[in-house]
């Protein structure tokens, strides 16, 4: 999927379902930074879970009450500063946090380009894992076509579209829906580059 189609793709959401496919895409990111937080003692991992829990209940009607300007202050504070985190893992934390943002802009305004940025986000995510752990001496062109052929690149590409073709038939959300979507997106809690907090 290029990033052009995944633009075109989301064009014929509604504003709920473009909030849900964006809460699902960072849902799949969580463990990133659930496991930074974890091991390196950083930011409120609870926190962001019960705030990410929040929006699933919003847009599955539950009643749940949150206020999302707060929660997108508390989000900024769980961003690592990738200055003072000289290490890899702070990059996909750090995605995580900006992805759950934009999903939380998107749930106050929705719109196509906040939901376009976190699928976008989640893909760079995955290539940039992809780039750090291939061989060092792969031409540019070699490096393209490796990322583009990965498993792990083509499984983001198929959750996106997978989300996208379940929200597309639906009319409006209800509590069930989001539980399943929930669910995929969580993956056994493996995140979209192969991370797991459950150690």
């Amino acid at each position: 999927m290029s990033q052009w189609s995944l633009e075109k793709e989301l064009k014929v959401l509604e504003g709920w379902q473009l909030s849900a496919f964006s809460v699902a895409i960072t849902e799949r990111m969580f463990p990133n930074f659930a496991l930074f937080s974890t091991l390196l003692e950083f930011g409120d991992r609870d926190q962001v879970r019960s705030i990410l829990d929040g929006i699933w209940s919003k847009l599955g009607n539950t009643g749940a009450k949150m206020n999302f300007e707060v929660q997108q202050v508390n989000v900024e504070a769980n961003m690592p500063d990738l200055e003072e985190f000289d290490m890899y893992g702070a990059s996909p934390a750090l995605d995580a946090m900006v992805a759950l943002y934009s999903t939380i802009s998107c749930l106050l305004e929705p719109n196509g380009t906040e939901a376009t940025n976190v699928g976008n986000l989640s893909l760079e995510c995955v290539a940039t894992f992809i780039e750090v752990t291939a061989d060092a001496e792969m031409s540019d062109e070699e490096l393209l076509r490796y990322i583009s052929n990965h498993d792990m690149m083509l499984q983001e590409e198929s959750f996106q579209e997978d989300v996208i073709g379940r929200l597309k038939g639906m009319k409006h959300a209800t509590p069930a829906i989001m539980n399943e979507l929930k669910l995929l997106a969580a993956n056994d809690g493996v995140s979209n580059i192969g991370v797991s907090d459950e150690q």
